[in-house]
């Protein structure tokens, strides 16, 4: 019992510092997303319920270098920003399944025949989840009141945005059904014996059920999971099967079905992980009967491998887990009563927040700003008087009024 739990905890802790590098780098591409493209372009190309947004998210999201857990925060920007529910999912799988890098990678340790269907069953992938969604889990997309103009942001304050929303707010709402993912993870890694699978190596059609019982719990990376591949490959599984751990071990792991499952809903949760088995499936099984009718030609498929250095891996881990622990301490203090409270009514957007913020943060006398969107209502602690902080609001081009005497 105590070995297991070692190993538990061994195994968590490999997880979390093989993932951080990756959720690091998506969530400094969440942040830029945000800082950058802003709520009004999300929603035109991507909050449609329309043929044309899933299109787009899934073209979108194939060349990106984000991975498995890294598209994650990413998703969660898309869709707080106004991306609709079926070109999200379309996003999360197309994303972590092939990449600008990942392509790269299996051409160099795969051969041509898996660099050529990777990025073909990235594209189907995220079509198949998008119509499916769309047809079997409708949504009313609600007309966005934030369209609307904003006063013009400096580009060092775009700058700021980009850290103080991938790495601090994100942070918040992802960390701790992140650390839950990770320590499930961890106990299913622990449990699985190594040699499992080799019973099942006489049955061809049972090398994609094993590769699915595998692959959908665990966390693998789009380029991590081709060296894994490879060597499946050379412990006799067929091609197809590889092609299905790489399609559906980037795509499904603990981590991403909590996402899908608690910030999607129920009914999208299963038709994300139906489809990702199904295609799975049925592009493994199209692998095999293309390898097969080239000749089973074993320089199309040649096995290597690589890994990510060990140092990279740890500091990701440790900056990953001090910025959750930070974001999740900003979060409490924000339920903390603020000393002045003012109304904005044209406090409409994450813009129009994000540039009362920083306005705010960066004016001497002020110790904490809360803004809520919901509420129109923008809380300061410190000791800068009321009117002066009034005057910073209308200096960003807002307008505040007086709840009542302060």
């Amino acid at each position: 019992m105590i070995d297991l739990l070692i190993n538990i905890i061994k195994e968590s802790i490999n997880l979390w510092t093989a993932m951080s590098p990756y959720l690091l780098l998506g969530m400094f591409v969440a942040g830029i997303l945000h800082a950058y493209l802003g709520p009004a372009f999300i929603s035109r190309h991507l909050g449609g319920t329309g043929f044309a947004s899933i299109l787009k998210a899934t073209i979108f999201g194939i060349p990106l270098p984000v991975c498995s857990c890294g598209v994650i925060p990413v998703a969660a920007s898309l869709k707080k920003e106004g991306a609709s529910r079926s070109s999200t999912l379309s996003f999360l799988v197309s994303t972590p399944t092939t990449g600008v890098d990942s392509i790269l990678a299996t051409y160099s340790l795969m051969g041509p025949l898996f660099t050529i269907f990777r990025p073909l069953a990235a594209f189907f992938s995220g079509i198949t989840i998008g119509l499916l969604n769309r047809i079997f889990n409708p949504e009313k997309i609600k007309k966005k009141e934030d369209e609307h103009d904003h006063p013009r942001q400096s580009q060092h304050l775009k700058i700021k945005e980009v850290f103080r929303y991938g790495f601090l707010e994100l942070t918040a709402d992802i960390g701790k059904w992140l650390v839950i993912g990770v320590l499930i993870g961890g106990i299913l890694t622990a449990a699985i014996p190594n040699n499992l699978f080799e019973k099942f190596l006489p049955y061809p059609f049972l090398h994609f059920i094993v590769m699915l019982i595998l692959a959908i719990p665990l966390y693998v990376c789009a380029t991590g999971s081709i060296p894994i591949a490879a060597a499946l490959i050379q412990k006799g599984f067929s091609p197809g099967a590889a092609l299905v751990f790489l399609i559906a071990g980037p795509a499904t792991n603990t981590v991403t079905l909590s996402f899908v499952r608690s910030k999607l809903g129920k009914k999208a949760f299963y038709l994300y992980l139906g489809s990702i088995i199904a295609v799975s499936i049925l592009l493994g099984w199209i692998m095999n009967l293309t390898w097969n009718l080239l000749g089973g030609n074993q320089n199309l498929i040649s096995p290597h491998g690589g890994n990510l250095p060990i140092v990279l891996r740890l500091l990701s881990g440790i900056a990953l887990l001090f910025l959750i622990i930070v974001g999740m301490l900003r979060s409490r203090e924000r339920a903390v009563p603020t000393k002045h409270t003012l109304l904005v009514p044209d406090l409409k957007c994450k813009h129009c927040k994000t540039t009362i913020e920083n306005k705010l943060n960066n004016t001497d006398g002020v110790s904490r700003v809360v803004v809520d969107i919901e509420s129109k209502t923008v809380g300061v602690d410190g000791d800068l008087p009321l009117e002066d902080i009034e005057n910073a609001i209308r200096e960003t081009g807002y307008t505040p009024k007086r709840l009542s005497k302060q």
